[in-house]
């Protein structure tokens, strides 16, 4: 068993992580360090691209706190890719402007086994972590993060990011020895990252699986919840008590399958999830986090404000987290932003940890 961190702090974001009712309830966003925030864009420009900023620890240390400092959220996400894993196995992974991220070779056309394992090249994030450690607001926790194992797979086979995850998926049905394979790979190295996120300093870890929607119920069952509860053992096994958000985007109404496969703290919702239908059928004691939708997040406004006490009040017992249901757009108003904090925090002060 590694060493881990101590126990938790008594605040408002890891006391709900724990299963507790806090109100209001904590909030974070997806993507909250990012293009809409102009200290980001400068510090992106002035670094030359998002890799260079990722691989410079005082960079993404800086961008981070950026968002901490402009609205006092109650967790910072540890800025990074959910590609240094495929970097970290020996694929070459670069942006090309306007377009995305590639990965080279296609594991279409390429055999896992030709790759030079770097795992070197992962050395970037867990000193950012460490700076992290030093800098973070007292009172608020350090989330740490990982792609799953699925979405990961779909951009090495194709090399990059597809509408339909096609590749990914005629090789899960054509050559499912050779792609179970892969996706055991990716289990082994997400396990060792986050473990060793954990070991440099974060509160919690997230699982993102922005491409589980792509998948029929058998493969769901497959490729989505066998590996990340994998996943999830392997991080309880070394940290016991570090709590994991699983956040299967797309899953629909195989949102309980997952929950009941995967067994995370945490489970994120997207925006299409109904939060009335989830408090209903999701396990009594199990956290939830979500799920405003990024784009009324942009529009503002009364509709704003309707949605944001309606998510609210779908959750009148239940832990929650709130947060959006995917990643915060670039073209989002920072008064959108500001905003959405003041409503969410409307009853601050007026109840506690552990109000119902």
């Amino acid at each position: 068993m590694m060493d881990c961190p101590p126990a938790l702090r008594d605040d408002a974001m890891l006391t709900v992580l724990r299963g507790e009712r806090v109100t209001p309830p904590p909030m974070w966003l997806m993507r909250q360090a990012g293009r809409y925030l102009p200290e980001y864009r400068e510090l992106r420009a002035e670094k030359g691209g998002f890799l260079e900023l990722v691989h410079d620890s005082q960079a993404a240390c800086e961008v981070t706190l950026q968002p901490l400092r402009r609205f006092d959220f109650d967790a910072a996400i540890l800025f990074s890719d959910i590609l240094v894993i495929p970097h970290a196995m020996g694929q070459d992974l670069w942006f090309e402007a306007g377009e995305g991220p590639r990965l080279a070779p296609r594991l279409a056309e390429t055999a896992l086994e030709t790759l030079t394992p770097a795992p070197e090249r992962l050395e970037p994030v867990y000193a950012t972590i460490r700076l992290l450690k030093q800098s973070m607001p007292s009172g608020r926790a350090l989330l740490g993060f990982a792609g799953s194992p699925w979405t990961v797979a779909t951009y090495m086979v194709d090399g990059q990011g597809s509408k339909d995850h096609g590749a990914a998926r005629r090789m899960a049905y054509t050559q499912r020895d050779r792609f179970a394979a892969l996706i055991d790979a990716i289990v082994d190295a997400t396990a060792d990252y986050l473990i060793k996120q954990v070991e440099a300093g974060v509160d919690a870890v997230q699982l993102f699986d922005s491409w589980a929607g792509s998948l029929a119920p058998d493969e769901f069952e497959r490729w989505v919840i066998a590996p990340n509860r994998a996943i999830v053992d392997r991080v309880r096994a070394s940290c016991p008590g570090v709590p994991v958000i699983g956040f299967p985007k797309g899953a629909g109404a195989k949102l309980l399958a997952y929950a009941l496969g995967v067994q995370p703290d945490v489970i994120g919702l997207d925006e299409t999830v109904d939060p009335v239908w989830a408090n209903a059928v999701l396990p009594e004691k199990m956290v939830v986090q979500g799920n405003l939708d990024p784009l009324l997040l942009i529009a503002g406004g009364d509709a704003l404000n309707a949605r944001i006490d309606a998510i609210r009040a779908a959750f009148p017992t239940r832990p929650h987290i709130f947060n959006l249901g995917h990643g915060i757009l670039p073209d989002t108003p920072i008064a959108h932003v500001e905003q959405l904090v003041r409503r969410v925090r409307l009853d601050e002060g007026s109840n506690g940890v552990g109000a119902a």
